[in-house]
């Protein structure tokens, strides 16, 4: 009789590691994304807290970001912070909006019209090169201390990016793109609407998120001069009642409402030009 060799036995497969719901790891990929985008904030937040601690600076004159931020809240539970931040985005966002209005379709016009383009060239190079708070005493001799200055300048200051990218964005369309479009029979009206809109839309948001951050940094300047509200206000007001923690508490809102309108416009970009595409590398 012969013995036949049983099969050597096959090794057992070490159990599968269990997969992680898509949801958690959805949450733990985005957790991840924030905390790297965010690393160079927390680096920064740590230096402010320790090196007036430390006694590196003069901590009077520099206090440190956990006193800062407990003088913001203290600014916002009062009802101040909310009062002086609804002043500033009432006139910033009233005089962007005017400026988006008006330079938008003028620069549509400038751009795709040569003789008007010629006409105004003169002076709109002598108009973007004057700072507008330069111009500030005249829109104060003129429109006075009131409400209305304070936005004319704003939409000064806004007009121009806006303007000269819309200008830029529509003379720079690929000229492969409108020959095209005319093989194709297409009439000045169709040829504007279908190729020269969509090409320009993004150097038109580069002037609107440019305008974004003038309409910020020119009303606080403004504010600054005979207002009673307003961050700029707060922040002068601060410095010369020696408040130091508040002055600084008003910086940082001022730099975060920039940088949430900077993120919105970003956001209405990628909305209005869902056709590109993403060449961005990790």
């Amino acid at each position: 009789m012969v013995d036949v060799a049983a099969p050597p036995a096959r090794p057992v497969a070490p159990p599968a590691p269990a997969a992680v719901p898509a949801r958690p790891r959805r949450l733990l990929g985005l957790g991840g994304r924030v905390l790297h985008r965010s690393a160079a904030l927390l680096v920064l937040a740590a230096i402010w807290e320790t090196v007036p601690r430390a006694g590196l600076v003069d901590r009077v004159f520099l206090p440190p970001l956990s006193e800062v931020l407990a003088a913001w809240w203290e600014l916002l539970r009062s009802g101040q912070l909310a009062d002086h931040v609804g002043a500033s985005l009432t006139r910033s966002l009233t005089g962007l909006a005017l400026a988006v209005v008006t330079a938008i379709p003028l620069g549509l016009l400038i751009g795709w019209y040569r003789p008007l383009a010629d006409l105004l060239s003169p002076l709109l190079e002598v108009f973007r090169n004057t700072a507008a708070l330069a111009l500030l005493p005249v829109f104060v001799l003129i429109l006075g201390l009131g409400e209305t200055s304070k936005i004319a300048l704003v939409v000064y200051a806004c007009t121009w990016p806006i303007l000269l990218n819309t200008v830029a964005g529509v003379k720079g369309v690929d000229p492969l793109l409108i020959r095209s479009a005319r093989s194709m029979g297409l009439n000045h009206l169709r040829l504007f609407q279908k190729v020269i809109l969509p090409a320009a839309v993004p150097t038109v948001f580069t002037g609107v998120r440019l305008a974004g951050a003038y309409s910020i940094l020119v009303l606080v300047a403004a504010e600054m001069v005979g207002a009673k509200a307003g961050l700029g206000y707060l922040v002068n007001y601060a410095q010369y009642n020696f408040a130091i923690p508040d002055m600084y508490a008003g910086i940082i809102t001022i730099s975060a409402i920039g940088l949430v309108v900077n993120q919105l416009l970003v956001a209405g970009e990628r909305r209005f030009s869902t056709w590109r595409a993403d060449v961005t590398t990790a």
